[in-house]
């Protein structure tokens, strides 16, 4: 359960190694589950900790981060720009796309890492023959849609079509800009022919709102022999993977990246290897029923 800025000021736990996770609202988050089950089984003096973190107290949080006890913090939404500017240093991935979603303490300085780049990536490396040279779609222009730009360049995506509400209205990242083309909802099939990958970097199907999906079923036709990747976690399976199998898509996931981006993170304060295996079987059997 998430605490408040001021309860962790003044809790004790402040006062031990501990690692967070700052963003607001914060109920929906596994990543508590996720760490603190590593930190477990590797038996280490620490607890991850979620802490709901208002904009007025962004300063004060940064203050605290000064203690030797602070070890590193996962950044959530709506954080991930803001941070950017109170880190010391960023990583090249952090610097180029405009978004940190991990700070980790660094020879006394505070360095903003994006692991969100790293996580899309590893699920995909299994299709990268079928990736690479070709087209992708990606639903959504939100702060994970540029991580998953950035990433489908890096493994050898030729050209991506980003599917927006508002195609107008959005904000270029330099670095993939020239291979990014903008359409609205009603052009994205014009589209599907010769994309090898479609990907939803929308909240569409997630929980509570589970019959929700970027694709409707009048268009799942288009996602026969597509790698279908959902970022969406929960469920499990989320309407538009439903859609994908039942019309002859290949499935993938959001578990796989959220375990992912985790596992770099976890390395990146801990300096050890994620359990990726034993946390994925335990998140299934505790939280994710299929």
């Amino acid at each position: 359960m998430a605490i408040s800025f001021r309860e962790y000021r003044d809790s004790p736990k402040s006062k031990k190694p501990h690692i967070l996770i700052v963003g607001y609202p914060l109920g929906h988050s596994l990543s508590p589950y996720m760490h603190n089950s590593a930190i477990h089984h590797y038996s280490m003096d620490a607890e991850y900790l979620a802490v709901e973190l208002h904009p007025h107290e962004l300063t004060d949080f940064i203050s605290a981060c000064n203690s030797d006890d602070f070890l590193g913090c996962n950044i959530t939404l709506p954080y991930k720009q803001d941070f950017l500017r109170l880190a010391d240093l960023l990583d090249e991935d952090a610097e180029d796309i405009g978004a940190i979603n991990v700070l980790a303490k660094k020879n006394h300085q505070l360095v903003g890492f994006n692991t969100d780049i790293h996580g899309f990536i590893q699920p995909l490396r299994r299709y990268s023959e079928q990736i690479n040279g070709s087209r992708a779609i990606v639903f959504g222009t939100g702060g994970s849609s540029k991580a998953v730009c950035k990433g489908l360049l890096k493994i050898g995506t030729d050209e991506i079509i980003q599917v927006s509400r508002a195609p107008y209205d959005r904000e270029d990242i330099p670095s993939v800009k020239d291979s990014v083309r903008l359409v609205d909802y009603s052009q994205w099939t014009a589209f599907a022919e010769e994309a090898s990958l479609i990907v939803n970097c929308t909240p569409l199907g997630m929980t509570p709102n589970v019959e929700s999906s970027p694709v409707r079923e009048s268009e799942a036709g288009y996602l026969a022999g597509k790698i279908c990747y959902d970022l969406v976690y929960n469920p499990v399976q989320t309407k538009f993977l439903s859609l994908s199998k039942a019309a002859g898509g290949v499935p993938v996931g959001g578990l796989e990246m959220l375990i992912e981006q985790g596992s770099k993170a976890f390395e990146i304060w801990t300096g050890r290897h994620f359990p990726d295996e034993l946390i994925q079987k335990m998140l299934k059997k505790d939280f994710l029923p299929l």
